[in-house]
């Protein structure tokens, strides 16, 4: 039987919250990314990342995997022309935005790869098929790439051979790789607010915390739930691990843990028994979770505190069509003059349709308690610091002047000369003026297009003023009395 959650999950005296009359509401038809033929892999995926300047989907693709990247303000009809991302040979099964530059994505497919790609500023002319880097180390599919919060070009990928991986970007390598930890297929990973542990959920039912640079499992809970259906795991800001998965009789969970005293939950709410895994999105700055359940049709969302029970059931955002994948957009891409609190990216069979959560406000004043500082794109470490040890917090950023994105670095990768230890120790440290081969060209194609089109532009214009002009002095001439 389908329980509401308000009745059953919380009874209680109604509690203040300031998101208690949080509001969801689709965007109209022409807002919305139309004739996408969104991926029928059957993969636990979110299938859609969105930041503030694109949304990426991943879509069907004949023969190997592809993704689509539009620009956000690029809806209305897309065309079956439409270029793609479509340089793996296999299904793309997971795809993420770099935090610290909005013009890199990473992908992972079935074809046991992971590639970064840099898409230029403007959005794709032509289909790209030449990644940026090509990370070589996974023997069965990749399920899950993640980028490090805080360290510039660290990148983890999980795949079904059960082993995470953590790669330096700008170097192309695999730096650590976590093998014996896993005995069977990770469902999720999450990296922790500084990006110095790493929680897991697994098949064995099994929920890890892992410090990744050590190597070794600091915390972990078996059957954390009891369900064989898959869990997801992330880390809240205070540390605390927030889980989704089925009970033994297939009823959906929620669960929050404390790392410290894994044993027992801090709390643990039966939902419904609806069978979609639950993927959560998580707001650090308000300490609300957003659940979109694969194939459910709600978006239900809850508040965390420290008082009993912990988690508060706030609403559900309801539409009719159930939802194959969900993006979810950085707080650094929301409208703050509207007092938006979070947007998501639902996808249809054949559309992506933008929702937009606010919190009614009747003043047009910055409400500064729904946007507390947020972490900004700016990377706090690079990746050689934190792979010896050091631990950075994400630089914040206050929206209150409707933050306005900086210029992006272009992403740089170093290759190694295996034959000359000397020489790559040299390159390595001038990594950050090398460029890559590979991304330039399409860069420089980029700025020459635009060149062609602003002159072509500025020359119609002088055409069509000219010709005003002759038209006028015709008229001028026909008055005349010869």
């Amino acid at each position: 039987m389908d329980r509401s959650p308000s009745a059953d999950m919380f009874k209680r005296v109604v509690r203040q919250s300031k998101f208690r009359h949080v509001f969801g509401q689709a965007v109209k038809n022409d807002q919305c990314y139309d004739d996408i033929r969104v991926s029928r892999v059957t993969w636990d995926s979110a299938f859609c990342a969105v930041n503030p300047k694109f949304v990426a989907i991943i879509v069907e693709a004949s023969g190997g995997g592809a993704f689509m990247v539009l620009p956000l303000h690029k809806s209305g009809r897309i065309d079956k022309a439409y270029p793609t991302v479509c340089g793996h040979t296999g299904p793309v099964l997971d795809i993420d935005w770099c935090p610290h530059n909005d013009q890199v994505i990473a992908s992972g497919s079935e074809d046991c790869t992971v590639m970064v790609w840099q898409i230029p500023e403007n959005g794709l002319v032509t289909s790209m098929s030449e990644p940026v880097v090509v990370l070589e180390g996974h023997s069965k599919r990749v399920g899950i790439v993640t980028w490090h919060p805080t360290a510039r070009n660290v990148l983890l990928s999980a795949g079904c051979d059960n082993v995470v991986i953590i790669w330096n970007v700008g170097t192309g390598e695999a730096m650590i790789t976590l093998e014996d930890m896993h005995p069977d297929i990770i469902f999720s990973v999450c990296w922790n607010r500084n990006g110095s542990l790493i929680c897991t959920a697994c098949k064995d039912k099994k929920v890890r915390v892992i410090d990744p640079r050590k190597e070794e499992i600091i915390a972990e809970k078996d059957k954390a739930h009891e369900g064989a259906r898959p869990m997801r795991a992330i880390f809240l800001s205070d540390g605390k691990v927030f889980t989704t998965g089925f009970s033994r009789m297939s009823e959906r969970q929620l669960g929050l843990w404390d790392p410290d005293n894994m044993e027992e939950p801090v709390s643990v709410h039966e939902m419904d028994t609806s069978n979609g895994v639950l993927l959560p999105f998580y707001d650090p700055d308000t300490n609300v979770v957003y659940l979109c359940g694969k194939g459910d049709s709600s978006i239900r969302y809850f508040e965390i505190t420290d008082e009993a029970p912990f988690v508060h059931y706030l609403n559900t955002f309801t539409t009719k069509e159930p939802q194959r994948g969900m993006g979810y957009m950085p707080k650094r891409g929301l409208d703050v003059n509207k007092c938006e609190i979070a947007r998501f990216y639902k996808l249809h069979e054949r559309k992506c349709e933008p929702i937009i959560m606010t919190v009614p406000r009747k003043s047009d004043l910055f409400q500064d308690d729904l946007y507390p500082d947020t972490a900004g794109p700016e990377a706090p470490l690079e990746a050689e610091d934190w792979f010896k040890g050091k631990n950075g917090d994400p630089i914040l950023i206050s929206l209150k002047h409707a933050y306005v994105p900086g210029k992006n670095r272009d992403i740089t990768v170093v290759k190694k000369n295996i034959l000359d230890n000397k020489m790559s120790k040299n390159t390595e440290n001038t990594a950050p003026a090398v460029k890559t081969a590979t991304s330039t060209p399409s860069i420089k194609n980029e700025a020459k297009l635009e060149e062609v089109l602003k002159e072509m532009k500025s020359l119609r214009e002088l055409v069509s003023s000219q010709e005003k002009r002759i038209a006028k002095l015709e008229e001028q001439l026909s008055k005349m009395d010869i």
